[in-house]
């Protein structure tokens, strides 16, 4: 079974089409790089694949269901530019709370493990509007984690981590992969991105101007997709 089916999607923001006819298939297991600069379309066309936000027209399948469905979004771990925490609990309220929403068996051994992998154990107590960028970043990431989801949606996950958490990351997302879970990554940072990922698309004003398996060419030299493809769309 395919993780994403996308057949002919658009997005209009008003009369401004944010995405237009995007169709391609991606299957279990693998790590897509969604490449595109700043207005390409890519947070638009994550948050239609989480089911945040419903496409204008075409469709979408995720792990073969509507991705607004109950059921498919229990089955998904998402991080967006909105952190999604509460600066009034701790960190490991924050994750424990999470756990009981995912009807996990031990929500708050799953909360401090996760912490543990995070790098956050010694401020399992703090608040988290104490916490700097990086902090809430990496406990942003735990959150999207914790819950062992089958299909991973990352939106610039690697802002405001340091080197440290950034080697961390890599090493969570190459372990989902190996596990046989599907990750797609947005980000700027296109070495990182393309060292991970086995599949590539780029967004170019809305449209997919290229779409298909990691090269090494690609590895070799990062912005030679760009070079490319940019202005294919």
């Amino acid at each position: 079974m395919n993780a994403l089916e996308l057949d002919q999607v658009w997005k209009f923001y008003g009369d401004f089409p944010a995405l237009r006819q995007i169709s391609f298939e991606l299957p279990e297991g693998v790590c897509l790089a969604l490449l595109g600069r700043n207005g390409a379309g890519k947070t638009t066309l994550l948050r239609i694949l989480s089911g945040l936000m419903r496409p204008g027209r075409g469709s979408v399948r995720v792990l073969g269901a509507d991705p607004r469905d109950t059921m498919a979004r229990a089955r998904i771990g998402v991080l967006g530019h909105g952190l999604a925490l509460y600066d009034e609990l701790s960190a490991l309220e924050n994750l424990t709370l999470f756990a009981r929403l995912y009807g996990l068996k031990d929500p708050r051994g799953a909360a401090g493990q996760w912490l543990e992998r995070v790098g956050l154990a010694a401020s399992a107590s703090s608040l988290v509007r104490e916490f700097s960028r990086g902090m809430r970043q990496r406990l942003a990431v735990a959150r999207a984690f914790l819950h062992e989801p089958e299909l991973l949606l990352l939106d610039e996950p690697f802002t405001a981590l340091d080197d440290r958490a950034v080697t961390t990351l890599q090493d969570l997302l190459r372990d989902a992969v190996r596990q046989g879970r599907t990750v797609v990554l947005s980000t700027h940072q296109l070495r990182e991105a393309l060292e991970l990922a086995t599949h590539v698309a780029l967004l170019v004003r809305g449209r997919l101007a290229y779409y298909g398996t990691r090269t090494n060419e690609m590895l070799e030299d990062p912005a030679w997709l760009y070079r490319r493809y940019g202005e294919a769309a």
